[in-house]
């Protein structure tokens, strides 16, 4: 096991606009802005150095620094459009940070859309970085069996079904599918060196980290919206039922 000493940036993007839900990022979910929760998460963690708010919209920071965020900038508009990819957002942060005088070795991402992940997620995610070498750690779920990619199909020019992974038939039986996993969305840990030289948030050598929290919702329409109202009214984040 790795003894590395890393400092690593909680970055939390925000942006004004959005599309699925309104002014989701200030919406109240169970009484309580979106942004918040995420706040809380990253306040608890142990294991970030500072905890920095990106968003193009001074509303937003405000309330931001009203739940214990720093957002010392606006993010230019040009980095808040519908279609702006995460990467430019996380190196205009660490550029600005560095022209600041502030420099990181790793960035946790925290996207408010994942209001129901627990600290104890963020820092076994860092611990995992710093305990194995790689250059990105994620937060992951198991796929359903019924939706592994061995078992599912594109449709080809031609109106025909093709496996997606390629292969003649499917996989048989059910007990001889390899594990498949999904991200849940909640955590990204990623060093700095592998975004500044690969221009990734990845890497190539990127680790599962098993989400301890009882459930987990990405907040993206309508419908996850009200799916979040209830879990969190029957579940807290540590996994107790009401």
């Amino acid at each position: 096991m790795r003894t590395e000493q890393i400092r690593v940036l909680g970055l939390v993007p925000a942006r004004g606009g959005s599309k699925g839900v309104a002014r989701k990022n200030l919406r109240l979910l169970a009484g309580k802005p979106l942004l918040q929760y995420t706040a809380e998460a990253a306040r608890q963690a142990k294991r970030l150095g500072r905890v920095l708010l990106s968003t193009d919209d001074p509303e937003i920071a405000e309330v931001g620094r009203r739940c214990g965020l720093w957002a010392p900038f606006l993010r230019p508009p040009r980095l808040a459009a519908d279609d702006t990819p995460m990467f430019p957002v996380v190196v205009h942060a660490l550029d600005w940070l560095e022209e600041n005088g502030e420099r990181f070795d790793a960035v946790c991402l925290l996207q408010p859309t994942s209001p129901l992940r627990r600290a104890a997620d963020i820092d076994g995610c860092i611990d995992r970085l710093v305990d194995t070498g790689a250059d990105c750690v994620v937060t992951v779920r198991p796929v359903p069996e019924r939706f592994n990619p061995h078992w599912a199909y594109f449709l080809d020019d031609e109106g025909f079904l093709r496996l997606a992974l390629g292969e003649r038939e499917p996989i048989a039986r059910r007990q001889e599918l390899p594990r498949a996993y999904h991200r849940d969305g909640s955590v990204y840990v990623s060093r700095v060196s592998v975004i500044r030289q690969q221009g990734s948030l990845y890497g190539s050598r990127v680790l599962p980290y098993h989400a301890d929290a009882p459930v987990s919702v990405n907040l993206d329409h309508e419908a996850d919206w009200r799916r979040a109202e209830e879990l969190l009214a029957a579940t807290d984040l540590t996994g107790r039922r009401s």
